[in-house]
């Protein structure tokens, strides 16, 4: 049996440069309702899920491959875990729903979209968006053909 580290487990109340951008603990107070439940059947959670969900936000945030991710965060295994079975169950659909229904009705439909801003200096394009590939033998005729027409 994998034990965690106490410091994986109960880090949550030291701060640091690190955690700037993790959840605050009124801001875990909001979230914390909407995730799901633990399930009643099979082994307790061991590691917190507070430390989780801000592994998965500093992943996302960075970009950072997911082995990269922090240890205070817990094991990057474990995040990766959760971040997949959440998507695959629509629980991070149904976070950003609840949320946003939660600033509209609040401050009304202009706050949600009056301050986004998408920075598209790190969109990448795919490797196929360079050009299509060249034909070596279609080049060879055309350039054959303009020689033999050539006045």
């Amino acid at each position: 049996m994998i034990e965690p580290e106490a410091s994986v487990v109960q880090d949550r109340g030291k701060a640091g440069a690190g955690r700037r951008h993790d959840l605050t603990d009124a801001q875990w107070e909001v979230l914390a309702p909407l995730l799901p439940e633990a399930p009643v059947r099979g082994r307790p959670r061991i590691y917190c899920l507070q430390g989780l969900v801000d592994g998965v936000r500093y992943r996302t945030r960075t970009g950072c491959p997911w082995r990269d991710v922090p240890d205070r965060y817990g094991p990057w295994w474990r995040i990766y875990v959760l971040f997949r079975s959440w998507q695959v169950c629509g629980v991070w659909e149904h976070l950003e729903r609840e949320l946003t229904a939660a600033v509209v009705t609040t401050q009304g439909p202009e706050a949600v979209w009056d301050k986004v801003s998408v920075d598209s200096t790190t969109c990448r394009a795919h490797v196929h968006a360079a050009g299509a590939r060249r034909d070596r033998q279609a080049s060879l005729f055309i350039g054959l053909c303009e020689l033999l027409w050539k006045d």
